[in-house]
C-alpha cells in the first residue's frame, strides 16, 4: 500500500513529468483561517533536486497560498494519475515565495521556459514524500490545456499586469498579506 521515500527517485520523477495537473494545499496558522486547495496546470512545475520542486505561481482571482507561504510556509502537492496505473503522490515541505519584483525573480522564472510573467515562484524544500493507491481516482483523458489564464495575462502591458496583481492580489480573504509591492528605494 502506501510507501515513504527518501527522495525524489527516477519512477517518482517520471510520474511527475507525467502529470498534466497538481493541486497544491497551504492553510493559515489560525484555527479560523481557511485551508486552500489549487489547482495548477500547463507546464509549471520544475524539479530542482531529489527534495526540491519549484512552482510557477501565474496569479488568479485570490491569493491564498502565497500568503500561507508567506505567513508558514506549510505546503503539500499532491499528483494524482488520472491515466495508467492508479497512484496519488504527496510532496509535504516548506515553501519559500520569490515574487515579481523581487531580487532574484528573473533567474527563477527562467526556469519555465515560454513563461514570461507570472506573480510568484513557489520554490519547496520537500521534507516528506510518500504515495497512496488512487484506486477511487477516475480515468480522465487529457484534450489540452485552456488557454484563457495564459490570454488574460499576456493581453496587458506589463505594467497595467503587474498592477493589477498588486491591487487585487495584496491580501487573502483571511486578511493575511500576500504580494506586497517592492519598497521604494
Amino acid at each position: 500500500m502506501a510507501k515513504v521515500f527518501d527522495r525524489l527517485d527516477d519512477k517518482l520523477l517520471a510520474f511527475i513529468k507525467a502529470q498534466r495537473m497538481f493541486f497544491v494545499a497551504t492553510a493559515p496558522l489560525g484555527a479560523e483561517g481557511h485551508v486552500n486547495v489549487s489547482p495548477k496546470g500547463y507546464d509549471s512545475l520544475v524539479i530542482l533536486g531529489g527534495r526540491k520542486v519549484a512552482y510557477l505561481d501565474l496569479g488568479g482571482s485570490g491569493a491564498e497560498t502565497l500568503a500561507h507561504v508567506r505567513e508558514n510556509g506549510r505546503i503539500t502537492l499532491m499528483f494524482c494519475a488520472l491515466e495508467g496505473a492508479p497512484l496519488i503522490l504527496r510532496l509535504y515541505g516548506e515553501g519559500r515565495a520569490t515574487t515579481l519584483g523581487d531580487a532574484g525573480f528573473a533567474e527563477k522564472l527562467a526556469w519555465f521556459p515560454g513563461f514570461e510573467r507570472a506573480r510568484a515562484v513557489i520554490e519547496v524544500e520537500i521534507t516528506r514524500i510518500a504515495d497512496s493507491c488512487g484506486w477511487g481516482i477516475p480515468f480522465y483523458e487529457f484534450k489540452g490545456e485552456r488557454d484563457q489564464l495564459r490570454r488574460h495575462v499576456d493581453h496587458r502591458p506589463y505594467e497595467e499586469w503587474a498592477e493589477r496583481r498588486y491591487e487585487s492580489n495584496a491580501v487573502s480573504i483571511d486578511g493575511l498579506p500576500a504580494l506586497l509591492r517592492p519598497a521604494a528605494e
